[in-house]
């Protein structure tokens, strides 16, 4: 009998793990799937008199880039104060702490501001996109659109695709500035450098590949954001509970994806 237990307990652990599997790669499959036919909407709609709406692009754009301004100044102007106070005390053991600018500049604009803002869209507009696919499947909102002869990646997808891609490096360049300006306030008050001369060594580190790199990111956050976020809300089921569990599971999966391809991006481009 105790065998029996342990083999049946064996096996149920070997088909949960082959389910989660199987989700994980269909999953991936689906967001796969749905970046190509939003790209295949971007450029055949206009052909097929089924074009992608400028007037939603732009919404999505105002939801996903400018009404998230004050939360990103504040957590980009937070994170320079953060780096110069940390860079100092570190560099004062060797008596450098003159130079702590270079890691400035090269934290804020390589790694930190792509990846706070996708971390705060992710949180932000991820889950509401999320919630929002979801609440429309369980009302059949979807199936109505599918009546009506409208595509829903065509409606839905596509212009959040597009506003995500087009505002994430925005918002990332608009945190490079503010991070830089606060962390020069922080430096100038602890230094006594000033303002001029912290933004002259500045602008002699960093380099447009160094810019670039931070944008590139953002960019593909972005694009993980969106996608992860249509696809958990296209697989809610149940009714308002589902709702709730599928935008807690899109943010959760956008930050790790965003956490992890930072990791990789930064192994890759390094080497």
């Amino acid at each position: 009998m105790a065998s029996n237990s342990q083999t049946s307990s064996i096996t149920a652990t070997i088909e949960k793990i082959g389910r989660t599997t199987v989700t994980a790669v269909e999953e991936i499959g689906n967001g796969g799937a749905l970046i190509f036919e939003s790209l295949y909407w971007l450029v055949m709609g206009r052909r097929l008199r089924q074009p992608v709406r400028l007037p939603s692009i732009f919404a999505q754009m105002m939801e996903i880039g400018i009404h998230a301004i004050p939360i990103v100044a504040l957590m980009a102007a937070t994170i320079g104060v953060m780096l110069a106070i940390q860079g100092i005390h570190t560099l004062r053991i060797f008596g450098a702490e003159s130079r702590v600018t270079i890691g400035i500049a090269l934290s804020i604009t390589r790694e930190f501001a792509p990846l706070i803002t996708g971390i705060l869209v992710a949180g932000r507009s991820g889950s509401a996109l999320a919630a929002r696919i979801g609440t429309m499947k369980i009302n059949q909102e979807i199936d109505a659109l599918y009546v009506m002869g409208i595509n829903p990646v065509r409606f839905l997808v596509v212009p959040a695709l597009l506003g995500t891609v087009i505002m994430v490096p925005c918002l990332t360049f608009f945190s490079d500035i503010v991070g830089l300006f606060a962390a020069g306030l922080y430096v100038n008050a602890e230094l006594s450098i000033s303002m001029a001369a912290y933004f002259d060594e500045v602008r002699e580190i960093l380099t447009t590949d160094h810019l670039m790199h931070g944008l590139s990111k953002s960019a593909i956050f972005a694009v993980l954001i969106a996608v992860i976020g249509v696809v958990n809300g296209a697989a809610v089921t149940g009714g308002a509970e589902g709702v709730g569990r599928v935008t807690t599971r899109a943010v959760v999966q956008s930050i790790s994806a965003i956490v992890v391809t930072d990791m990789i991006f930064a192994f890759v481009v390094t080497r």
